[in-house]
């Protein structure tokens, strides 16, 4: 055949035997030289066997990509928290400052966004200082508690409480909380997922932090990711090539829409 068609093919197995055959279909793709359609829920799997990835919501493709770059570039919030496990921590924020200095806050954290990355936002004067909300999405690999990154960066760093702490062996996860600005009392139990104060760090397996501490997370800011809060899309471009791209296009739409009205 020129191609195969697998649906799900390893999904009632156990997971051991589950990466073990993952393994076998890929060395059989790559002695075969043909194509697969491999549908799967499972992001591992497609993320190590796939060359091109097809992300569908609904009926819809949502991004085709390589596996990386789905990862490092996600289209939009859906893309950005499907990729990547744990997944990807999202915060309603606000940018504030000057075009040449742009912070981005949310709950009682404010961080500088580098230079590169504020070149690279789509319509930045909509966002900046107004009343129109970004989402601020942080993969948990993307936070450190590692102490001398703490002190080497401290405008980079945010204040959690750590509520659980799971230790995998090869790594660890810190389930925590942003400060609030009041300690209010409260008789609703709010859902872990509903709650966008949580967040999850993944850290080094060496790391000290136990909960009920307080402690400071260094925010790998060059690798954070910034979407529209109506529409889920990603307001930072690729590369320049990108956003040179998006806008001209923007001025050819625009010459479009002037020309009509006359």
């Amino acid at each position: 055949p020129k191609v195969f068609l697998l649906d799900e093919p390893l999904s009632n197995l156990d997971a051991k035997l589950r990466a073990q055959m993952r393994t076998e279909i890929t060395k059989l793709h790559n002695r075969l030289a043909t194509t697969f359609i491999y549908v799967t829920h499972d992001q591992t799997e497609a993320m190590t066997m796939g060359t091109r990835i097809v992300v569908m919501k609904d009926g819809f493709m949502q991004q085709v990509d390589a596996p990386q770059n789905l990862y490092d570039y996600p289209i939009n919030q859906f893309v950005a928290g499907f990729i990547g496990t744990p997944q990807m921590n999202f915060f309603s924020a606000k940018l504030t400052g000057k075009k040449n200095e742009v912070y981005v806050e949310f709950g009682m954290e404010k961080l500088r966004l580098p230079k590169e990355k504020v070149d690279l936002i789509y319509d930045l004067d909509e966002y900046l200082n107004t009343d129109k909300e970004v989402v601020f999405g942080v993969r948990p690999e993307d936070l450190h508690d590692d102490e001398r990154l703490v002190k080497e960066y401290p405008n980079a760093a945010i204040t959690v409480d750590v509520d659980v702490v799971e230790m995998l062996g090869s790594e660890t996860l810190l389930y925590c909380k942003l400060l609030a600005e009041e300690e209010e009392e409260t008789t609703t139990i709010q859902s872990i997922v509903d709650d966008t104060s949580n967040l999850i760090a993944r850290v080094d397996s060496r790391s000290k932090t136990e909960k009920g501490q307080r402690v400071k997370l260094v925010v790998d800011i060059e690798h954070a990711h910034l979407f529209d809060k109506e529409t889920e899309m990603s307001i930072v471009a690729r590369d320049a090539e990108a956003k040179k791209a998006y806008l001209a296009q923007k001025a050819a739409a625009a010459e479009e829409a002037a020309a009509e009205k006359k």
